[in-house]
């Protein structure tokens, strides 16, 4: 398969290594010093390309990607306000697109858990919960993808919850999730949803060890995603 990188930072980097030990031959390895070098690439001969950049970035990538006929995997956060504008243009030109906050198989079946564990708590009274993500300090974006998408897993199963807000202590609004981010070196990032009350807290943890997982996960997708069409998403992949 050949694969082209739009992206090439250290998740680029990791993905480009094991996609190669693989067997897969990398087109291309863009980032902000040679976006320019798009133009000059076959895109006939790509078969798929991942996006792993930068939020500034990540929307013409993806244009690209899909202007171009190219199925697209997309791991970058930050730049969702416009995730319908590519979701339409995927549509408009029969097209593949896949996103998803976290391509770590563990951390998708922590996303599940997460729910679960919301609707049973939303049949329980008297906790008041939250959502804590840690990762390194060259993460620019705060919260995490990752703890946005667990953020509204619970919105979607506690009835009294309809918002999620950045906050460094607890929740000051009963209708809102707090979400507190925490950048600390070298941790690649954990996920705590927190359920407190006077009497006890219920706490369920996703702590990655290293970045293995996310790129070996973008790369099992990109395996997946030849022939098909649409707007995808990991649920797509696993059959949850």
């Amino acid at each position: 398969m050949n694969i082209l990188l739009l992206g090439y930072g250290k998740m680029g980097q990791l993905i480009g290594q094991l996609s190669e030990s693989r067997g897969h031959k990398l087109i291309g390895k863009i980032n902000i010093d040679n976006r320019q070098e798009l133009d000059q690439l076959d895109a006939s001969q790509i078969d798929v390309a991942i996006e792993f950049s930068q939020p500034e970035a990540a929307v013409e990538n993806l244009k690209w990607a899909i202007a171009h006929g190219i199925p697209v995997i997309s791991g970058t956060t930050g730049w969702l306000a416009q995730k319908p504008e590519i979701e339409e243009l995927t549509r408009s030109k029969n097209g593949a697109f896949f996103y998803a906050s976290n391509y770590s198989i563990g951390v998708n079946i922590f996303f599940k858990v997460n729910e679960f564990l919301a609707k049973l708590m939303n049949e329980t009274s008297g906790y008041k919960s939250s959502v804590e993500e840690i990762h390194h300090t060259a993460k620019l974006d705060a919260p995490s993808g990752t703890a946005i998408t667990l953020a509204e897993g619970i919105i979607k199963n506690i009835s009294n919850l309809d918002s999620w807000e950045l906050s460094e202590g607890t929740n000051g609004n009963d209708h809102s999730l707090p979400i507190t981010s925490k950048r600390i070196d070298p941790a690649p990032g954990t996920h705590i949803i927190r359920y407190s009350s006077e009497i006890d807290d219920i706490e369920i943890t996703h702590t990655a060890h290293n970045r293995q997982g996310f790129a070996l996960g973008a790369i099992l997708v990109a395996e997946w995603i030849k022939g098909r069409k649409g707007v995808l998403s990991m649920d797509d992949f696993l059959s949850f």
